[in-house]
């Protein structure tokens, strides 16, 4: 009895809400539950002084005093008003707030939520099409997984999945330059645009942002620039931390974020560094970036440089060894982006000039574009590579002697130092007990002389030239 009791009161509230349209008489219903679910003082200071308007066509407007009250509801108990309204009115039901001084200044409404059971917000039917700035070659299916971007990447996924639905919302990555912040978010908007085509999505760098901004105002466009960006169903901004010291900037973009966040919209952001470390950005704004889920992008280990490598070669059309693209992993390590130029100049370089793509292009180009080179290798550096290899103290290279093993490793040394450091033939000939740069002229000519007529010399040069290539 007690469920057909239960069924029949939910029935008669159903019948009531449908043919009594009368704001204040549904607002009174909403307050009761949420007075059963906040202290009194809570209720007094932030539920009494809100004001129905009217409720029409499903819409029920309320009226708060001032944009401060509105962004403490919504931070602070926008859940129990959602639940509220869903109880008493249903999950058809538009929620608009209307800020008071915002209406006096004849500014627009600051938002409109639609409380729905399955957390739709509804289409975008009577917007026209955006263009959404994104590029189409960020997508997943080139996006190489790998340890360091593993968490990133999934939330991507489940964003991209069920925009605004997720708890991941703001979804804020951070990494280092060239990591892969802006393909993961742009494939983000990429798949979202092909599943949701109906959705507005929207890129923009922050320094864009700024840009448009600036000229609104000049152009006395402020409150159309603004509507436009809370029409947006898929925000994303790329390096938000240019948004730092630019005050005007930021308070218009936490206007706009609280908006899209209150109506269930996605927001997507990136920087170089987590929201902690961000300097000279409002702590209102970092509070709202914390909101979600906050996901680092690391440099890639060894295994996805060569897969980014090796699908990139491919993309590219390169037929390129094994040998190199382990030689260019391990040389660049903390930024793709430097991995695929390295790879498109290696191909026009190889292109323009008609080389074939060999160790000494590869070596010669990783030089000029690695930006985490090791250090300059230096006389002692070669030096310690042959004594090891040959199993020669390195005191005795310097010595003189004329043990047949001991000149052979020197004369090596010596042709080795003058291809990979930038010392003169002097300064070589002084390392190596004061001989003059007639000697090293000596030994690199006799070196480059019988190198191609005696394989075991052709071993060891091409040996040391691999363990020197790894450090350089």
């Amino acid at each position: 009895m007690k469920i057909v009791d239960n069924l029949k009161v939910q029935l008669s509230e159903k019948t009531e809400i449908v043919t009594n349209q009368d704001a204040k008489y549904l607002w009174k219903k909403c307050l009761a539950i949420i007075k059963e679910q906040v202290k009194p003082i809570t209720f007094n200071t932030w539920f009494n002084p809100i004001i129905p308007l009217e409720y029409n066509d499903n819409n029920l407007k309320i009226q708060l005093p001032t944009q401060f009250f509105w962004e403490w509801i919504d931070e602070h108990y926008s859940s129990i008003l959602m639940n509220a309204v869903h109880r008493v009115i249903g999950p058809a039901c538009k929620l608009s707030f209307i800020v008071k001084e915002e209406v006096e200044n004849e500014k627009p409404p600051i938002s409109i939520v639609e409380v729905k059971s399955n957390g739709s917000n509804g289409k975008n039917n009577n917007l026209p099409p955006i263009e959404s700035n994104l590029n189409p070659r960020y997508q997943f299916s080139n996006f190489i997984k790998g340890e360091g971007n593993q968490l990133a990447r999934a939330t991507a996924l489940a964003i991209s999945d069920n925009p605004g639905e997720t708890s991941f919302n703001p979804f804020f990555i951070y990494g280092g330059v060239g990591l892969g912040k802006t393909h993961l978010i742009q494939a983000i908007g990429n798949k979202i645009s092909e599943k949701f085509p109906d959705k507005r999505v929207l890129y923009v760098s922050a320094d864009d942002f700024t840009r448009k901004f600036v000229d609104a105002i000049q152009n006395h466009q402020a409150n159309e620039f603004q509507n436009f960006y809370r029409s947006i169903d898929v925000l994303i901004i790329d390096d938000i931390q240019f948004l730092s010291g630019k005050e005007k900037t930021q308070d218009l973009f936490f206007h706009i974020f609280n908006t899209l966040h209150q109506a269930r919209k996605q927001i997507v952001l990136s920087s170089d560094k987590p929201p902690k470390e961000l300097k000279g950005l409002d702590e209102r704004l970092i509070s709202r970036f914390k909101w979600g889920l906050q996901a680092d992008i690391q440099p890639p280990d060894f295994e996805t440089r060569v897969a980014i490598l090796n699908s990139k070669a491919q993309e590219f059309g390169m037929n390129i060894s094994p040998q190199l693209i382990e030689f260019i992993s391990t040389n660049i390590t903390s930024n793709i982006r430097e991995l695929e130029g390295c790879l498109i100049k290696m191909l026009a370089t190889a292109t323009i000039s008609s080389k074939e793509i060999d160790m000494e292009l590869t070596r010669k180009i990783v030089k000029e574009i690695a930006s985490d080179k090791k250090v300059s290798l230096g006389i002692d550096d070669i030096t310690k590579i042959v004594c090891e290899f040959l199993s020669i103290p390195e005191n005795k290279i310097r010595e003189k002697t004329r043990k047949k093993e001991i000149v052979f490793a020197r004369q090596i040394a010596m042709y080795l130092s003058k291809e990979f450091t930038s010392n003169s033939l002097k300064t070589i000939g002084l390392y190596f007990g004061g001989r003059d740069h007639s000697t090293v002229i000596h030994s690199c000519n006799l070196i480059e002389k019988n190198i191609g007529s005696d394989p075991y010399l052709q071993d060891v040069i091409e040996k040391l030239r691999s363990k020197i290539d790894m450090i350089i």
